[in-house]
């Protein structure tokens, strides 16, 4: 209550917050030289591939309507605009399921109305949009961010999962469906014939899982025993998108006799146009209904995805801005209305993907510059104080947030460093008896991410030059989506901490040791086994009723709904 009667106080604390280190995220972005440019393709195709495929969803279900063109022009505008005016520049903003569910809805609505029709299915969306954006501006203002004060890892581990989920039950819909006829084609063409069907469906099984396999393997090649050490950071950094690439070439290697869509590629008709003004008086008040439903949606999505890319276990050092972040949703949210798109919001799981890849990076070249002052010193005979003085005030350097941490706080984060450091002849690689920098420093390290506007920026204006390149999307089979698809939810279940619970439930008593001589959560030693087995098992119960509202037609957009009572609760559950 305190929050609705100071208005704007929460954007105004977001503003000045952000305002202390706006400058300091482009100055980073831009020291980073051509290494920012490893985060930049990996988000940048974790963005636009999912935003095809919904695309290409919105143009069968709204009879061409929209298409990928809209949906990739909605991402890049707004997330030009977030990466520039927003917030968090860790966010990353895209269209998502569940706009697609709502604009298939609103036309199926328009589509059977004489007053609108599928003439004015995109002027009445728009004022669905103004509506929208209103609320959110509402919301901002009077600070119903608070809120989010509330949320319980509990739920940010509920919605992560469901997200992983849903991104792996559309890439085996997508596999199943290139068996079948799609909607609104002529079942008699050759390529539907059943032999042809059949190829096509065991060609989309052979390139989606080629595409999850390598993709999945070029991530862990940085650990690979051959190769230089060049080749295989280049081949971690940029492998995934490159399966992409080698994987729709490969797609042009069947036989000529093979007829034209076998295998099946994706379909990226153009443009757009609305006209607000001829939409009849009753139904611009009318669309303020689906526009609760947007809004509260938005509100969820966006706040749990910024939640989630800024994690406890990231070290995020700069402040959030929830608030102004709502508020630059309904100014995107308002443009993307006026000009006939789909709105973005924040996304899952591309956001915590993003800040995962600026941790790789931030780490990269961190590790570079406390080996090379270690090795530095251990040529020079230094003692072993010495080496990791040396090491620390490196880290020191490296901290560029505009609070930074007192030297106590970074002693305190560094103090399995020092140790492995000063008492490398018992602790570390006893047989050689000495602190080997190359080989040890990374079980050390904190986690870092390298805070900064550039790489979000640069993958928007890459979403942006995308719906220039429609002769080659169109040269992408579709099974080559589905693989993608699978391969970001799997990517991005390491780190979360229901999913490291669950496998831990089919880790059997003798081995259960093997799990604390690597790298675990805190919980793992100091919770009972037994507690952690019955929350997992209620978290997983949680799960599945999220999970099955999903299967509601038109209801199945609410499936964060079940997740808010975890958030307004006290919290019972931490890291």
């Amino acid at each position: 209550m305190e929050s609705i009667k100071t208005p704007f106080k929460g954007i105004i604390k977001d503003v000045e917050g952000r305002r202390a280190c706006y400058k300091q995220d482009w100055t980073t972005g831009l020291g980073s030289g051509v290494r920012i440019l490893a985060p930049t393709f990996y988000v940048f195709f974790a963005s636009a591939l999912p935003v095809i495929a919904f695309g290409e969803q919105l143009s069968r279900d709204t009879d061409q309507s929209l298409s990928t063109v809209e949906t990739l022009a909605s991402t890049a505008l707004c997330g030009i605009i977030h990466s520039i005016f927003g917030g968090q520049p860790l966010l990353i903003l895209g269209v998502a399921e569940p706009t697609v569910i709502m604009y298939t809805y609103l036309y199926n609505f328009s589509k059977g109305r004489p007053e609108l029709g599928r003439e004015l299915f995109l002027a009445w969306a728009g004022w669905v949009c103004v509506w929208t954006a209103l609320m959110l501006f509402l919301l901002a203002i009077f600070n119903a961010c608070d809120i989010i004060t509330r949320f319980t890892r509990i739920a940010g581990e509920l919605f992560g999962m469901l997200i992983c989920v849903l991104f792996i039950q559309e890439a085996i819909k997508g596999v199943i469906s290139e068996f079948n006829v799609p909607s609104l084609e002529n079942p008699k063409e050759d390529k539907f014939q059943f032999q042809w069907l059949y190829t096509n469906g065991l060609l989309s099984v052979i390139f989606s899982f080629g595409v999850l396999y390598c993709s999945l393997k070029s991530r862990e090649a940085r650990s690979w025993r051959y190769g230089t050490g060049w080749l295989r950071s280049f081949i971690a950094d940029y492998g995934v998108p490159f399966m992409v690439l080698v994987w729709s070439a490969l797609s042009y290697s069947v036989p000529g006799k093979v007829p034209e869509g076998v295998p099946r590629r994706l379909i990226c008709p153009l443009p757009w146009d609305p006209d607000m003004v001829k939409v009849p008086p009753a139904y611009i008040l009318a669309a303020f209904i689906p526009a609760i439903m947007i809004a509260g949606l938005y509100f969820f999505d966006h706040s749990v995805a910024s939640q989630m890319a800024q994690q406890p276990e990231f070290n995020i050092k700069n402040p959030s801005a929830y608030h102004y972040d709502i508020f630059v949703l309904g100014v995107t949210t308002l443009c993307c209305g006026l000009l006939g798109l789909p709105p973005s919001n924040g996304v899952l799981p591309q956001s915590p993907m993003h800040t995962k890849s600026l941790a790789v990076l931030k780490r990269q070249i961190m590790r570079r510059k406390m080996v090379k002052s270690a090795k530095q010193c251990m040529k020079e005979q230094k003692s072993n104080s010495e080496i990791y003085g040396r090491m620390q005030a490196v880290f020191i350097q490296m901290e560029t947030s505009p609070n930074p941490h007192t030297d106590s706080s970074v002693a305190k984060e560094l103090a399995d460093l020092k140790e492995a450091v000063m008492n490398t002849a018992d602790d570390i690689e006893p047989k050689k008896g000495k602190f080997d920098p190359e080989k040890h420093i990374d079980l050390y390290l904190p986690v870092r991410v390298k805070e900064q506007r550039l790489s979000n920026l640069l993958q928007s204006l890459l979403v942006g030059v995308s719906m220039f390149s429609m002769p080659v999307i169109n040269m992408i089979p579709t099974s080559v989506l589905w693989g993608y698809f699978a391969y970001m939810a799997i990517d991005s279940l390491p780190g979360n901490q229901f999913w490291d619970r669950i496998l831990l439930l089919f880790i059997t008593p003798g081995r259960r040791f093997k799990v604390l001589e690597s790298s675990h959560a805190s919980f793992v030693e100091l919770v009972p086994f037994k507690n952690i087995a019955l929350f997992t098992i209620f978290q997983i119960v949680y799960f599945l009723i999220c999970f099955g509202i999903t299967w509601i037609p038109i209801a199945g957009i609410l499936f964060p709904v079940p997740v808010l009572p975890s958030h307004l609760h006290k919290r019972t559950h931490s890291s």
